[in-house]
């Protein structure tokens, strides 16, 4: 990818992602159909009848518009809100509503805990929009999905207490996902992870945190005034990558107070939870628009948990439904 030096000199960190996304579209939409690869049968995996691997779904079960979600019960409590469903398919924790809400045609899927499942499930949604399953071969006409991710998270600052909603315009990633796959260098923030390891005095060997960026309409789409503009760091565990110390000892019992107090361009970092930077990293590179809306259940600075979390999830759901 070249850029000129006028595109060099205006690109902001987060506009040198859009930027990117924009051509990874324009190229995907203009290679032809028989310059690409032949994709094996150990590659993509399908069905006898069909359907993706993992998510058992076949390309004419999805929609556009899909809303993700890690628990497979809160599929049935978004596509409760269903005017119409086509499809109702599950296979292990990966379970899918297709069907319409005011008009627009959504899909529901839940993608389990981590961002291992998001790896899953991200590559397999692209597949069944952008891969021709009897050819196996990439489609000559890109598909642009949109992706929202709703999920549950804990609050790290004082202005994310517990029943806030959190949307992670920037997401750090504990989970290193992203590094398989090439040009992950173009889609991150290179200068605040610099910024993040020497503030954090990171010593967890092996791990470099990553930091990507959600995409920034649909951000603009999805929060509107009422959805705090956050950064949140996807961890790669619950405990121990979280700060939470049970019978064994963290090997940095500083961090989250680090972390906490970590401040970048007047930003701090506001939640935990634990798949956003995979889906905002992959979903940038495929050329597809996501992000992730959490309501937080946990304040991890005043020590509180509200475990009847369901209560709160319903506005938010709504204001996603009407709004993706």
């Amino acid at each position: 990818m070249r850029f000129t030096q006028t595109h060099k000199e205006s690109l902001t960190a987060d506009g040198l992602f859009a930027s990117f996304r924009k051509e990874i579209i324009g190229l995907q939409s203009e290679t032809p159909l028989h310059f690409m690869k032949h994709i094996a049968a150990s590659e993509l995996i399908i069905n006898e009848d069909g359907s993706v691997f993992h998510l058992h779904i076949k390309p004419e079960h999805l929609a556009d518009r899909i809303i993700l979600c890690g628990d497979p019960a809160r599929v049935s409590l978004i596509a409760g809100y269903f005017d119409t469903k086509e499809c109702d398919i599950s296979n292990r924790e990966f379970y899918t509503i297709t069907g319409t809400y005011e008009g627009k045609r959504i899909s529901v899927v839940s993608h389990g805990i981590g961002c291992d499942n998001i790896d899953i499930v991200i590559n397999e949604l692209d597949a069944l929009a952008n891969i021709d399953f009897a050819t196996r071969t990439v489609r000559p006409v890109f598909r642009q999905l949109t992706l929202v991710r709703i999920g549950t998270s804990g609050g790290l600052q004082p202005y994310t207490p517990v029943g806030s909603y959190v949307a992670a315009e920037k997401s750090i990633g504990f989970d290193g996902v992203i590094y398989f796959y090439k040009d992950h260098e173009k889609v991150r923030d290179i200068r605040m992870e610099d910024e993040l390891i020497r503030q954090l005095d990171w010593d967890i060997t092996g791990i470099r945190p990553y930091v990507v960026s959600a995409d920034t309409s649909l951000i603009e789409q999805i929060t509107k005034d009422d959805i705090i503009r956050g950064m949140t760091i996807a961890a790669n565990g619950f405990y121990g990558p979280q700060g939470r110390e049970l019978r064994l000892p963290l090997n940095d019992p500083e961090l989250n107070r680090k972390i906490e107090a970590f401040h970048f361009e007047d930003r701090h970092i506001t939640n935990f939870e634990m798949e956003s930077s995979a889906l905002a990293g992959l979903a940038t590179l495929m050329g597809h628009r996501a992000m992730t809306v959490c309501c937080i259940i946990a304040g991890r600075v005043d020590k509180t948990m509200n475990t009847d979390y369901k209560n709160s999830l319903p506005i938010l759901i709504k204001k996603v439904l009407n709004r993706i």
